[in-house]
């Protein structure tokens, strides 16, 4: 992901728990766009699962899968599980797994052009049942000298808890959270490849960047780049959420979210607003230099369309629509004025939230824009070039500042072989139209909703405390361990690009790698299902070389799974513990019988259970 290019595309086209209630008071009105449903609908039924494929719709963002017991009706729209923050899924396929095995089924598909409208006319429905016997194997045709364009790594940007952690003290457990919080970014940036951490709080008074002072505004910016130049120090840009409200400057102190407390409100002040952004930019750019702070980004504020979990979680925002447009606009214009090279961007928010209200509201007022942020839990990004295109936004970018399995902080899932699949599903589903998929978050030290109780507690965090791999690290690792020029690769059989996806690519060395996946987002066979596993036979093609190496890295439930390995009804392990903990905490991966081609051609199998990740590595003797 690189922020810096293209970074003057800003456009007027003229020339934690995050499933909480999302704000509908004071939004302002703009005529609904509805989409007529797609066509060409096939359903095709498989072991455990019915794949449907339809043709794109333009315009539409994403559509709402519908099933019924009945030709007739009543279509009830598909519900994934797993407290999924939105039903709606970015199309053209989708595999259902949530059906009885046997049972008939009729599907329907509508289009949406924006999450807070209602849906269009549903397609005439298809029929199909998932299968009850176990699949054929599918096959996997690798051309190892074709070229098919080139791996974007999306997954360069990544989401953190706060980072003041970077100089805290002892954490849960023992640990020292900031030794490990530093470790887990390294961790990132050098396995993961990761170049951007975007984090809540910088703004929170815990860095006393703003206080007034018998009535004058005050700024302190020495926490701000004391942390700033540690991040840097470990190879990582900032992208600046521009949040939470200072005290001083907040209309309702007392609103505040999580554990430490940030701000919600909207200033009492909004020329005070604008001038805090315009001096926090303009101290950046002086502090770092402009070709620095222009490969940055500046995001303002986060999901401003919560606004309430519950009287425990009073949500991100006090104010309403208008109020966020009105923060948008004002902290945006004050941070161009400084340089017109510094990226800004929101509004985002949860859900894939207010786009076509935000963008309306941009368009209208010619705010700037230099890219679209939005987030998005249990699910595949929604298709938002459509969106960017309905509007005259194509220059802009997408960024996803927080993505992940799912919305729930202390949810079991998080811990398990599930999310590995996801993931790649995920990076694989915005290559070529979005710029960056930001996963939520690196580390469990995480305290929005307060400290973890004992070692596998379900957080987000790709690392436990410890920094210990969870499976979905091993994911991200194994896309980043990828070539960048792909090769051409066709998948057929049962699932194949629905539940069963690959990539492949060839390394200036001759080295071929091939990354397979199996995974459902149907969070109810997370703990997998035999009807689900496939077996994978695999063609590759267009060998040069005469013989070659041959290995098989795998992350399912018993492989590359450090969670197997604890067993203990301790919260927390002890010294020994960690260090049996530490030795086991390895990818693992295993020699094949080295390979020999025949007339440039090689053939090799494997299981892939479901949620499985498979990579086969050909290197050259």
């Amino acid at each position: 992901m690189d922020p810096s290019a293209n970074n003057q595309a800003h456009a007027h086209p003229d020339g934690e728990d995050h499933t909480g209630r999302q704000a509908d008071t004071e939004v302002q009105s703009r005529p609904a766009t509805v989409l007529p449903p797609p066509s060409d609908l096939v359903a095709e039924p498989g072991a455990g699962q019915v794949t449907m494929r339809w043709q794109p719709v333009v315009g539409a963002m994403g559509y709402f899968v519908h099933r019924s017991e009945s030709a007739h009706g009543p279509f009830v729209r598909l519900d994934h599980g797993g407290m999924g923050d939105m039903l709606a899924v970015p199309g053209p396929l989708f595999a259902d797994t949530t059906g009885i095995p046997g049972k008939r089924y009729w599907y329907a598909i509508a289009s949406i052009f924006d999450v807070n409208v209602p849906p269009g006319e549903l397609s005439a429905p298809v029929e199909a049942s998932p299968g009850v016997e176990n699949a054929h194997p599918l096959t996997l045709r690798v051309q190892a000298r074709t070229a098919a364009g080139q791996l974007d790594p999306v997954w360069h940007m990544l989401g953190s808890e706060h980072l003041s952690q970077l100089f805290y003290g002892e954490g849960p457990g023992g640990s020292q959270i900031g030794a490990q919080f530093q470790e887990a970014l390294s961790l990132a940036r050098r396995e993961l490849g990761a170049t951007h951490i975007r984090a809540h709080a910088i703004l929170d008074d815990e860095q006393g960047v703003y206080r007034e002072v018998a009535g004058e505004a005050s700024y302190d910016f020495t926490a701000i780049d004391r942390i700033y130049d540690r991040l840097l120090d470990l190879g990582l840009r900032p992208i600046v959420e521009v949040s939470f409200m200072p005290r001083d400057l907040a209309s309702n102190p007392e609103a505040t979210v999580f554990t430490y407390r940030g701000i919600t409100s909207p200033p009492r002040d909004w020329q005070r607003w604008g001038e805090l952004n315009h001096q926090l930019a303009a101290h950046l750019v002086e502090h770092y230099g402009i070709e620095e702070v222009s490969q940055w980004g500046f995001e303002i504020w986060n999901e401003p369309n919560l606004v309430g979990f519950g009287p425990n979680f009073p949500g991100f925002w006090t104010g309403t629509q208008v109020d966020y447009f009105r923060l948008y606009d004002q902290a945006a214009r004050a941070i161009k004025s400084v340089d017109e090279r510094l990226l800004v961007g929101g509004p985002a928010t949860a859900a894939v939230g207010w786009m076509a209200d935000f963008l309306d509201f941009v368009r209208r007022e010619r705010a700037p824009l230099d890219f679209l942020s939005t987030h998005s839990y249990n699910n595949l990004p929604l298709d938002l070039h459509q969106t960017l295109k309905s509007y005259g936004f194509e220059g802009v970018r997408i960024w996803w500042t927080e993505w992940g399995v799912s919305p729930t902080h202390f949810g079991l899932v998080n811990d398990s072989a599930f999310g590995a699949p996801f993931i790649l599903h995920g990076m694989k589903s915005v290559q070529g139209r979005d710029d960056a998929l930001a996963y939520w978050v690196i580390s469990d030290h995480f305290e929005e909703l307060g400290r973890a109780s004992q070692l596998f507690h379900g957080g987000f965090g790709l690392l436990t405390i410890g920094n210990l791999h969870k499976p979905r690290y091993w994911a991200i690792a194994l896309a980043e361990g990828l070539g960048t020029d792909l090769v051409q690769c066709e998948l057929r059989g049962d699932g194949a690009r629905s539940l069963v996806d690959a990539w492949a690519t060839r390394k200036p060395d001759g080295t071929i790698d091939i990354l397979a996946w199996n995974g459902t987002l149907d969070q109810s066979k997370s703990q997998g299902d035999p009807l689900l596993d496939r077996h994978l036979e695999v063609r590759i093609e267009q060998l040069t070389e005469r013989a070659y190496q041959c290995s098989l890295a795998r992350v399912d439930a018993v492989h590359s799974n450090i969670a197997n390995y604890w067993k203990s009804e301790d919260a927390w392990p002890t010294a020994e513990q960690w260090a049996k903990l530490h030795a086991a905490d390895m990818l693992d991966e295993h020699p094949l019988p080295d390979i020999v081609p025949h007339n440039g051609i090689a053939h090799v199998d494997f299981d892939l259970p479901m949620p499985g990740v498979v990579r086969l590595r050909l290197t050259p003797k």
